[in-house]
């Protein structure tokens, strides 16, 4: 206790009951084995004490008192003297082992790193509500002019809401959906403008709707340059940088903020002089930089980019349409509407037949009406050649866009057809074929390539640990053999796991073979195999069991396999070498002797026998065996010739001994009996049923 610290009481090490002062536990060398006790209780401790030294020393002395030869009482005592020297080995033996099992109950306790002490509790709030009670009861009131009315919890926190001083752009959302607030104004620019300009949709009844929409998208671009473009990070020097003054020069100095000052030219002002010309606000479309960049963004996010890139690339043709459709138009207004057969008649809706009449000119698909005049000639062989130029853009980016798509498919199809032109070359026999296609098939479709460390190779290594954590570290982190060993240690471990994916039946392992690997199921089933066939299922192993780890560091013939391991059906498993671990065990000499240790402890552990007794506490004083009949036979016959012979003598020196065995008893029992009765007086004063095995446990402890 002097040399200890005192901790709180535990009430679970006593079966729930406090001591009889509450103090707390000593801990000598940082373990807990005696707590501070009454004074009735420490009198009792001693007392027990006390008898069961006494006894010790007197059985010490009896044991060196030298023997006399030549009489039955020196043969007695030779044998008492004996067995009293086994008696206290054996007792010694046993506090021994009591004593290891009292400092160190766990088994790998003294190899792990210690575990952190629990976080303070928080303060409480002032007032002496709990936190969580009050942030339950308290609700939120707004105030309109007389009334008050609850809000929702998402307008009061709309209403609390700051804007951030500094925008990411690469990986805000809010700034990916404030640009598509910014794309949605300038396609509505980009589109309505030149139909406002050639159809006649655009009339006196409804301008009021058309200029409510034109400054609505001119309010959006005007934030967008005062709140967003001025708050963006840019990097400068390989420094990200944060500052207000920094950005807002940094953009008012880009040609992004040049473009954007000639969108908002204010030409509408020339309204009052021109009428509502819809070709002034041709400016607007000038701000594409934002589609470009809405697009970049939002194909970082998607996981499926390339349907948005079929979509954007439709859209392109279908925009190319719209604006041939509206040229045409404005060529059938000036040359005048049903003048010839080559303009536009002036029947059905005027939009659509323009529409039809351009789809058929620019994807040259022919059958029009000749043009009559210059101006319809010339109009017509620019429209070709456009629609040519144009049409062959759109079908070599969807081709490029196809082709990224499927360019991990076309990977796939090229690597089977080149393993069965391999095996067919070598006359693979066809069982063995089919599973190499179904391994193909089942690692394409689950995992969507077959090598991922031809993707993992590609970035770099802080990029790849990360990764690795994410995916192994929580479930190698259970495995018992790498608990307590350096975190680094760990993580390098991590990056040097492949996977691999057996099919249903594949042997993962087989009894006998030399163990190379340790496994970590990621997904699947695997049975152990055992029994005398070798097929009865002794355990199933599912996602996040870990095996075969002990074969890492066994030597000495300690890592052959002792049971066979097969895939229940398609398993994913991770597999770490020999090899890979030795290599990284050569930076870390503690990790590398802790795992040594503890896989010498798991060995000893899995090679006990089967049927051997469950750990307990020997018996040290065991029956005496009964004599045998035909010895007991041969005494009583010489009992009735008299005290003569060899057998008489015997007959004699045994009486004598069983007549000092007695009274040794009578002395051993007075001596033990009392302090037992003390130490079952004291466990039950503690709580505790004083069983027979915990008052020899406390004995052995106390000698």
């Amino acid at each position: 206790a002097a040399q200890g610290t005192c901790l709180p009481w535990e009430p679970k090490s006593w079966g729930g009951s406090a001591p009889p002062c509450g103090a707390g536990f000593c801990l000598p060398s940082g373990q807990k084995l005696l707590c501070q006790l009454s004074q009735q209780s420490r009198w009792e401790l001693q007392q027990m004490s006390l008898f069961l030294s006494s006894l010790l020393v007197m059985l010490l002395s009896h044991a060196s008192l030298p023997m006399r030869t030549g009489s039955a009482t020196s043969l007695s005592s030779a044998i008492v003297n004996q067995r009293l020297q086994e008696l206290v080995k054996l007792f010694r033996e046993r506090t021994d082992k009591v004593k290891e099992k009292l400092t160190d109950p766990d088994i790998t306790s003294d190899d792990e790193s210690p575990a952190t002490s629990p976080a303070p509790a928080p303060v409480p709030p002032p007032g002496g509500e709990p936190e969580g009670d009050k942030s339950a009861g308290d609700e939120h009131y707004c105030e309109m002019l007389c009334c008050k009315f609850k809000c929702r919890p998402w307008l009061y926190h709309l209403k609390n809401y700051q804007f951030p001083s500094s925008i990411d752009p690469f990986t805000n959302l809010m700034y990916v959906l404030w640009l598509f607030f910014v794309v949605m104004a300038w396609n509505w620019n980009c589109w309505l403008i030149p139909v406002r300009w050639a159809f006649p949709y655009q009339t006196p009844s409804n301008i009021h709707c058309w200029l409510f929409m034109d400054y609505l998208c001119d309010l959006i671009y005007l934030l967008d340059i005062l709140v967003f473009q001025t708050r963006l990070q840019f990097v400068r020097g390989g420094d990200i940088i944060t500052d207000k003054k920094a950005m807002k020069e940094h953009y008012l100095q880009s040609e992004r903020f040049k473009m954007d000052v000639v969108c908002l030219l204010p030409l509408d002002f020339l309204y009052f002089k021109v009428g509502v010309n819809p070709l002034l606000r041709f400016p607007r479309c000038l701000k594409y930089l934002a589609f470009f960049e809405f697009n970049n963004r939002l194909e970082a996010i998607l996981s499926k980019a390339y349907i948005y890139r079929v979509i954007r690339t439709t859209a392109y043709l279908l925009y190319c349409l719209h604006v041939n459709s509206c040229l045409y138009y404005w060529a059938s207004d000036y040359e005048g509407l049903g003048s010839t057969t080559w303009v536009y008649d002036g029947e059905g809706n005027s939009y659509i037949r323009c529409y039809y009449w351009a789809v058929k000119t620019l994807i040259t698909i022919g059958g029009l009406p000749d043009p009559k005049t210059l101006f319809e000639i010339v109009f017509q062989l620019l429209n070709y050649f456009t629609g040519v130029f144009a049409f062959s853009v759109m079908i070599g980016q969807m081709r490029d866009v196809v082709g990224a798509a499927t360019a991990g498919q076309t990977y796939y199809r090229s690597c089977m057809d080149s393993t069965i032109k391999y095996m067919n070359f070598y006359r693979i026999p066809k069982p063995v074929q089919n599973r190499v296609k179904m391994w193909y098939e089942y690692t394409w479709h689950s995992q969507g390539m077959l090598d991922e460390l031809e993707l993992l190779v590609q970035l770099p290594d802080k990029m790849r640990l990360d990764i690795a954590i994410d995916v192994n570290y929580n479930i190698v982190s259970k495995v018992a053999l790498f608990q307590g060993c350096d975190r680094q240690m760990i993580f390098d471990m991590l990056k040097r796991l492949r996977s691999v994916v057996y099919l249903p039946s594949d042997y993962v392992c087989k009894k006998g073979e030399i163990g190379r690997e340790m496994y970590i199921i990621q997904a699947g089933q695997v049975q152990v195999l055992g029994g005398p066939d070798g097929k009865t299922v002794l355990v199933t192993l599912k996602a996040g069991s870990v095996f075969g780890e002990i074969s890492l560091l066994a030597a000495g013939g300690g890592n052959r396999r002792t049971a066979n391991v097969v895939a229940h059906g398609f398993a994913n498993l991770f597999i770490l070498d020999k090899k890979d671990l030795n290599e990284i065990l050569v930076h870390y000499p503690e990790s590398q002797k802790l795992l040594r240790k503890k896989a010498r402890k798991m060995l000893n552990t899995n090679n006990k026998p089967r049927d051997e007794k469950a750990p307990g506490d020997p018996l040290i004083i065991r029956p005496k065996v009964d004599t045998p009949k035909l010895f007991q036979a041969a005494l009583a016959a010489s009992g009735r010739m008299g005290h003569k012979g060899p057998l008489a003598q015997l007959r004699w020196r045994l009486k004598e001994m069983q007549a000092a065995q007695v009274r040794w008893k009578v002395m051993l029992a007075s001596s033990i009996h009392r302090p037992i009765n003390i130490c079952k007086a004291f466990m039950a004063r503690l709580g505790q049923s004083p069983s027979a095995a915990d008052t020899d446990i406390t004995l052995a402890f106390l000698s």
